[in-house]
């Protein structure tokens, strides 16, 4: 059993960027706490108010499962813990358990405390063992204890040595610096756990890209406690990430961290702490991320059609997530097969499918994207099916705008489009010339299709492809439809930024089209 002690509360909010409230802090522990981890460190008690406020809220939750920890260091050099004011805001926190951090590297002890090697020894027994004496139980965090063991093992040692002394219950021996690599982490893990006969812990950071390797590599030397944090956040390139870790260990080595149920809601708590972050979430992280089970080559797809496990390490489904396949250059026609299949487009025959596939390589050649806008991908292979009829037909459109003194900027949008046998003539006026075509649309087809009302433009992007032509420079759009049950992408490319917005614009009304002709789920819900 490997014991999982999150650190994201803390050590999560030194990245740059993130600050959680007393409220968002409380909400991933509780998060953390159903996911079955079993040590939360909830922040630093003698730091700042809101980790007061955070501990003391956290006394008045029944926790199912996890301990909450407050972090802090020993005490000030030439003291004694007694009297020593962060020593106090651990007590006060009312945790039953404490992590307490103290110098291992003889550069740290000399250079940053300024005090001598036996004084650094006294602090941290001193420390722990007056913690012990309170009734908590002492988590003892080794810092720079990798840098430190290189230059000096033995002082190293007798500074965990004076940890054990003063009953801490488990050493983590911290790679505060993240430069170690895996290597050296498992030789000095191995020769601690032969030197002392206590329980290890690891906790590494992420400078040399090793974190998780770090964190493996010491367990199999013999930790039996990894520190980590969702998602890998933490201060400069970030901490061990346990979104990694723990599907490696569980999946890969056979340790147990989490309760098998659980380890399915993996994907949902990552993606959980980065909206409370308010980061997006990293589409490539390994087992969480969007795209850790996409599928964009030809080939790789072709075969996935045959096993799912020709390209994919583990089963998706395992953490939470899904495989999915990317329309793009790539492609073969197992790309499109799988999304018409994803999409519940019928195909009839494969001559479509090959249509369909040359025209988006012909189209992302001149600029185009599918990736992101898969709604244009389906529809190029619906309309190379002899039965497909589209909706409506553009026959004409313009723009203009105009500054005029006394209404200001003006967008005036004309469209002229074909239902049927009918043409209809309309404009609209908006804000820019995308909202003036989008009003102009609507106008003009509303009375046919109704049900163009619940579409809303969610999300415009726009990239600028080759800048060195400067105002010349082809212009890629990206438009995000939803109407209220279903969201779709749509894309457009062209010198010219009114026309790249308006074959966007004219694809998400289209498809939109196309997947609402029958009766709204959410009305049949209603009714």
């Amino acid at each position: 059993m490997i014991q999982i002690y999150d650190t994201t509360l803390r050590d999560g909010t030194q990245r740059k960027d993130i600050s959680l409230s007393c409220s968002d802090k409380l909400r991933i522990a509780q998060r953390l706490d159903e996911m079955g981890v079993d040590f939360i460190e909830g922040g630093w008690p003698g730091s700042n108010p809101k980790d007061v406020e955070f501990f003391q809220e956290a006394a008045k939750i029944h926790w199912k499962h996890a301990l909450i920890t407050a972090f802090g260091s020993t005490c000030r050099v030439n003291g004694g813990p007694q009297d020593d004011a962060n020593i106090q805001a651990l007590l006060d926190s009312g945790t039953p358990v404490c992590t307490v951090f103290g110098k291992s590297w003889t550069l740290h002890v000399v250079d940053v405390l300024r005090t001598t090697l036996p004084e650094n020894l006294r602090i941290i027994e001193q420390s722990v063992a007056y913690l012990r004496e309170q009734g908590r139980r002492v988590i003892y965090d080794a810092e720079h204890f990798f840098d430190g063991y290189k230059e000096n093992p033995e002082y190293t040692l007798d500074t965990l040595r004076a940890a054990v002394r003063g009953g801490a219950e488990r050493v983590v021996l911290c790679d505060t610096n993240g430069g170690a690599l895996p290597h050296e982490v498992s030789a000095i893990v191995s020769q601690v756990h032969q030197e002392l006969d206590i329980p290890l812990g690891i906790h590494a950071h992420n400078d040399s890209e090793c974190a998780v390797a770090n964190s493996l590599a010491a367990v199999q030397a013999g930790c039996t406690q990894v520190q980590g944090t969702i998602n890998g956040y933490g201060e400069r390139c970030g901490n061990a990430n346990l979104c990694s870790i723990i599907p490696d260990l569980q999946l890969k080595l056979g340790y147990e961290c989490l309760p098998s149920v659980k380890l399915v809601e993996l994907y949902d708590l990552s993606h959980f702490v980065a909206e409370i972050a308010n980061l997006a979430p990293d589409e490539y992280q390994a087992y969480v991320g969007q795209a850790a089970f996409a599928h964009k080559g030809g080939v790789h797809v072709s075969a996935m059609r045959r096993s799912p496990l020709s390209y994919q390490h583990i089963e998706p489904e395992l953490v939470g997530n899904e495989m999915s396949v990317v329309v793009s250059e790539l492609s073969g026609k197992g790309n499109i097969l799988s999304k018409a299949e994803e999409y519940g487009l019928a195909v009839n025959g494969s001559e479509e499918v090959v249509e369909a596939l040359n025209q988006i390589k012909e189209l992302e050649s001149q600029g185009f994207s599918f990736e992101a806008a898969e709604a244009s991908a389906m529809l190029l292979l619906k309309r190379h099916q002899p039965d497909y009829r589209a909706p409506f037909e553009l026959i004409d459109y313009s723009v203009s705008v105009e500054h005029r003194q006394q209404r200001g900027i003006i967008t005036e949008a004309m469209v002229k489009v074909r239902i049927g046998e009918k043409v209809i003539h309309t404009a609209g006026e908006g804000c820019g010339p995308v909202h003036a075509l989008d009003v102009a649309m609507r106008k003009a087809l509303v009375d046919d299709f109704p049900q163009i009302a619940q579409f809303h433009l969610t999300d415009f992007k726009v990239r600028i492809l080759n800048g060195a032509l400067a105002t010349e420079a082809i212009t890629r759009v990206l438009i995000d439809t939803q109407n209220g049950y279903h969201s779709w992408s749509t894309v457009g490319a062209s010198p010219n930024i009114i026309d790249a917005s308006w074959q966007a614009l004219a694809d998400s009304i289209e498809y939109g089209l196309m997947t609402t002709t029958e009766e709204d789920p959410a009305e049949q819900v209603a009714a």
